[in-house]
């Protein structure tokens, strides 16, 4: 076969080699194209004055005048000289140089023609970016500077960096070097860990993809090669089912006719063939996710690093300044460090990851996988949820449900009636028939010619069944024993043409759906070529029809018809099918279309409506002149073959409404009415037309049944988006309904306006959305609402969605993996957004902001302690604890107890699904604020005080033991304070509290070192026997209870006088 095709260069413009091109500029001149040059190039009206909403009609259309006169909305004063430098001019200044010197350092590359060697890629002379996915944030050389670089932003880690470094200097070492440099090398080596693990399973999924193998046609023959060492000019056999690498251009397949059908799921989620040249996705690299509650968590550190400098301040002012006061000041800023705890990031980063593994391990949501560690708490905090439709709600899997004549209506439960009347059709037709001779019948006349008498419902049911088995694009398929690469006259003679053996492919689902419904009432479409198509009745006869005209399907025309003659009678009919608001028109008067089309819109089904009209053999050849001469036309081509077809179109005979309903994913409507009573707003961002849209959102209940939908009527200037949106200003408590070209325009003029609009909306659709629209709507919600976003999709066109919410989740399924792989979340089905949001999203949110904010209640303890302590020896900035002690405290001795935080759930996870308003409270971001931060300040104020106080009072005689008394207080309060905490108890819980104990009570026989006070020591070294005794234990066990009594009691009465939402559940 090599040797049949000459290999020959090819001038080609595009660039074939570039796996993204192709998507992106497939886009065309559609609403996403121009983007860019939207905001360089504008419109006259793009200088006018900005009018006000709400506006009246009549003052906009009467007086055009005041549109150039009324006053600039949100006009910012302009500023000039310093005022303008200071408030960001310098920012602007700044990224003016850096943009001039890219460009005079990198080009723009010039656009030429470039020649590709078909089979031989080496002879090229330009060089092209290899065709291998990656999704890798990181190479070797930028792992560690990355990784570094991203932890060192916060400012809890920069400052320990500063901290420990101070160490070096010999006049501010305050203790040993590890007591610094050991707790952040720790911090530094998980994270590096766990960005290596996530980094390693990246690579691996990569791989997995790269490694794909496809047959390259070579001079010497076939040879295998992977996906990623495809290169430009390559001859690529691709066999059937099998995925398509790269952008590719088809030179020959098996069919005789050279049709190919492809199936572009892995850009748009849709599963219907389509018979055009397919066109690759790959998707970016995945945007590295930062989590709001990190970022609250930086600002409360920010907060802290204040307090522990205004600490110092008055430290040194009270010494009075005395001696070298800034050295003192910075000795002070040391002693107090522990306010910000080094150990935040850690805690937070392993809860982090043992989240994930929860919610790999939930066997209620097989298949998740969590493909970004650092976010898993934004789950519980979303407030908009945008949605594809296709694939993700739906299964693209088209179902007929329905069937109306007018008098009479059929149902799934009554399909059987329908294979009855079709059945006694062709018995009854079959005598007369005589066979497939056209010569042994004579040419009836047109049907408008003869008398109308009324039809019996079984004629009726028979014309029915034949429109929809004829008027279509549909081509059986049937699967070639001799396989794909063979020869086409040895393929088409082992081809099997049983039922079983027979598939239909359509660019349509919904003609699919039709097919295959005529095939199980008794009329099967088995055959389809360009110029004929054959029908096998319920009897086994094979009706042959010759195709004469097909009219296809446009977005404008909303319609598709074709004209056949029938071989057995001589016979010619045009049929024609489409959307009952360009049908209407056109089909004679009736009185039950319209309502029965609203009545089966309400239901959530797809409705068509089909109707035909005969024709004589004059009549036809009138028309195909008339419209072979319209089709030659240099001029006005388009609007004169319309006006032709236009002709035909009128008066056609009604002959039955279709309902075909898209199956929606499993338990889709109960899924959406959680996440609705949780208070998410959920958005639909899909590709299709209006009318698809609008029947998805009712039949998925996206839109309730009580609620009104506003559709936006087609905007293309300024002021009839301005005259729309003050008609949409007047709604309420209504869906809106629009599409991607008026979305457009009024985000062109309206941006604000439009983004408050809609946001009070309880629902939102937007239909006919590029990739880049989606994108541009999540990024217009987050910048106009603060509020956290999700986006979920299936296919390639979700890629951009996903990545610029702040929560990313993919759906994996037959639709591919594009979507999955660049999402933050990786799901099976649609339902398993419930429980991911309702219990694992809820309880990662409430236990993260739990344990950041304990973590830093254990620093400010021991900080208030260290600043009593310091008071007490006139301000003198000496350490309280030193060495192992302080490392202990963070690590050993109530790190389990404390980490075992992550285990705790306010209710449980049956309780959370059920009562989704527990949900709402966590949008409001009450487990994470500066109240519950004050209150944790006050609580670790009021603690250190006692524990310091306490042991200063109660042992005064033994004083030099005052190191083992407060930090013996000290750690059994901690442990006591995460079981205060804790308000479910889990059985590591309980181990993790006698570990932590057990821990410190065994160390106390070898660390009595550290018991001195002061960096050299006044000899009052741990002493054995004085802990053991009964004045010891009953002492140190009266500052226990005085420091956490209270707080157990104040947490007592106010669950019983002010109880949150989820204690009355659980109790």
């Amino acid at each position: 076969m090599a040797d049949q095709i000459p290999l020959y260069p090819v001038r080609s413009a595009g660039a074939a080699g570039h796996k993204r091109a192709a998507y992106y500029s497939a886009a065309g001149p559609g609403p996403g194209a121009d983007r860019r040059g939207r905001y360089q190039l504008e419109d006259e009206s793009a200088h006018l004055d900005e009018m006000p909403l709400m506006m009246s009609e009549e003052g906009f259309e009467n007086d055009e005048s005041d549109y150039h006169t009324l006053p600039r909305a949100r006009i910012e004063r302009r500023k000039s000289g310093l005022e303008w430098f200071v408030c960001g001019g310098w920012k602007f200044l700044c990224s003016s140089c850096c943009d001039w010197l890219i460009n005079i350092c990198h080009r723009k590359k010039e656009l030429k023609a470039r020649t590709v060697w078909l089979g031989c890629p080496e002879k090229s002379e330009e060089k092209y970016p290899r065709n291998s996915i990656k999704n890798q944030k990181y190479n070797v050389f930028t792992f560690i500077p990355g990784v570094l670089y991203e932890q060192f932003k916060f400012f809890l880690n920069l400052y320990f960096l500063v901290v420990s470094c101070s160490q070096f200097v010999p006049a501010l070492k305050i203790g040993y070097l590890y007591t610094y440099w050991a707790p952040l090398g720790f911090v530094l080596a998980v994270t590096i860990t766990r960005e290596a693990i996530d980094e390693f399973r990246r690579f691996q999924r990569d791989k997995e993809v790269n490694s794909q193998l496809y047959s390259k046609l070579t001079v010497r023959g076939k040879v295998q090669v992977k996906s990623s060492d495809i290169q430009v000019g390559d001859l690529i056999i691709v066999e059937k089912n099998q995925r398509i690498p790269s952008d590719m251009v088809f030179l020959r397949t098996s069919e005789k006719a050279g049709s190919c059908f492809i199936r572009t799921d892995q850009l748009d989620g849709e599963t219907d063939w389509k018979l055009k040249v397919a066109v690759s996705c790959t998707q970016r690299l995945p945007a590295l996710g930062i989590g709001l509650l990190d970022l609250e968590l930086n600002q409360l550190t920010k907060a802290l690093f204040l307090a522990l400098v205004v600490l110092s301040v008055v430290m040194v002012t009270l010494q009075g300044f005395a001696g070298p006061w800034y050295r003192n000041l910075f000795r002070f800023l040391l002693l107090f460090s522990y306010i910000i705890p080094i150990s935040l990031r850690v805690n937070l980063d392993m809860g982090k990851a043992a989240y994930g593994w929860m919610i790999m391990k939930d066997e209620n949501i097989p298949g998740t996988v969590v493909r970004t560690s650092t976010i898993p708490e934004e789950l519980g905090r979303l407030v908009y949820l945008l949605t594809d439709k296709t694939g993700t709600l739906t299964q693209n899997e088209m179902t007929f449900r329905r069937l109306h004549l007018g008098t009479v209506s059929y149902g799934a439960d009554t399909m059987d009636e329908i294979q009855t009347h079709v059945l006694s059709s062709y018995a009854q037709v079959h005598p007369q028939t005589g066979g497939n001779n056209p010569s042994s019948t004579p040419p009836r006349r047109a049907q408008s010619s003869t008398p109308k008498v009324r039809k019996s419902v079984s004629s009726r049911v028979h014309e029915a069944v034949k429109a929809i088995a004829l008027c279509h694009n549909v081509t059986p398929v049937y699967e070639s024993q001799a396989g794909v690469t063979g020869e086409t006259e040895s393929a088409e003679a082992d081809q099997d043409f049983s039922d079983e053996n027979r598939t239909y492919q359509a660019s349509s689902p919904d003609e699919v759906a039709l097919v295959r419904w005529t095939e199980s009432v008794g009329l099967t479409l088995v055959s389809r070529d360009l110029t004929s198509m054959q029908l096998k009745t319920p009897g086994g006869q094979v009706l042959t029809y010759c195709i004469l005209q097909v009219f296809p399907f446009t977005s404008e025309s909303k319609r598709m018809g074709i004209i056949v003659r029938d071989e057995s009678t001589a016979e010619i009919t045009f049929y024609m099918k489409g959307a009952d608001v360009a049908m209407s028109s056109i089909v004679q008067y009736n009185d039950w279309l319209e309502e029965e089309c609203g009545n089966m819109a309400r239901e959530g089904l797809r409705t068509l409506v089909v109707a035909k009209k005969a024709l004589t053999e004059e009549q036809y050849q009138d028309f195909e002149s008339r419209y072979s001469q319209a089709k030659l036309s240099i001029h006005d081509r388009v609007l004169k073959v319309a006006a032709v077809v236009e002709s035909l179109e009128r008066e056609l005979e009604l002959l039955c409404l279709t309902g075909v309903e898209d199956q929606l994913q499993a338990d889709v409507r109960p899924t959406l009415e959680m996440l609705r009573n949780a208070g998410i707003k959920i958005w639909m961002l899909t590709g299709d037309k209006l009318e698809t849209a609008t029947c998805i959102a009712k039949s998925s209940h996206l839109v309730s049944r009580t609620q009104d939908i506003h559709i936006f009527r087609p905007v293309t200037s300024r002021g009839e988006a301005h005259l729309e949106l003050n008609a949409f200003r007047r709604k309420h408590d209504c869906a809106l309904v629009i599409s991607g070209d008026s979305l457009e325009v009024c985000l062109k003029y309206y941006e604000h306006e439009l983004v408050e609009l809609a946001c009070q909306c309880p629902a939102v659709v937007c239909c006919r959305c590029s990739p880049t629209q989606k994108a541009h709507i999540v990024t217009l919600l987050r910048q106009h609402t603060g509020r956290r976003t999700c986006a979920i999709g299936d296919g390639g066109n979700d890629v951009s969605m996903i990545q610029a919410a702040d929560c990313g989740i993919g759906i994996e399924g037959k639709e591919g993996k594009q979507a999955s792989l660049a999402a933050d979340f990786s799901i099976t089905q649609f339902r398993h957004v419930g429980r991911l949001l309702m219990v694992h999203g809820r309880n990662s949110y409430k236990r993260s902001a739990a344990l950041g904010q304990f973590v830093m209640h254990r620093g400010l303890i021991i900080s208030t302690m260290q600043a009593v302590f310091s008071s007490v020896f006139y301000f003198a900035s000496v350490p309280l604890y030193q060495g192992f002690l302080m490392v202990g405290y963070a690590t050993i001795y109530t790190m389990f107890p404390v980490f075992s935080l992550v285990l705790d759930q306010d209710v449980k996870p049956e309780m959370a699904i059920l009562y989704p308003e527990l949900y709402k409270d966590l949008t409001k971001g009450r487990s994470l604020s500066f109240k519950t931060f004050l209150i944790w300040v006050l609580i670790s104020i009021y603690q250190g005080g006692i524990l310091m106080f306490g042991a200063l009072v109660l042992f005064e005689a033994e004083f030099v033991h005052v190191v083992a008394i407060s930090f013996t207080a000290l750690v059994l309060t901690e442990l006591l304070m995460v079981a205060l905490t804790i308000r479910t108890w889990h059985w590591l819980m309980v181990v993790a509290e006698f570990l932590s104990l057990g821990c410190y009570v065994a160390s106390l026989a070898f660390l009595n070192e550290y018991f001195g006070i002061g960096r050299v020591s006044f000899g009052a070294f741990l002493d054995v026997a004085f802990i053991t005794t009964v004045p010891f234990l009953w002492k140190v066990s009266a500052i226990t209870v005085v420091s956490c009594l209270p707080l157990y009691v104040l947490k007592y009465l106010k669950r019983k006088l002010s109880p949150p939402s989820y204690s009355k559940l659980s109790s």
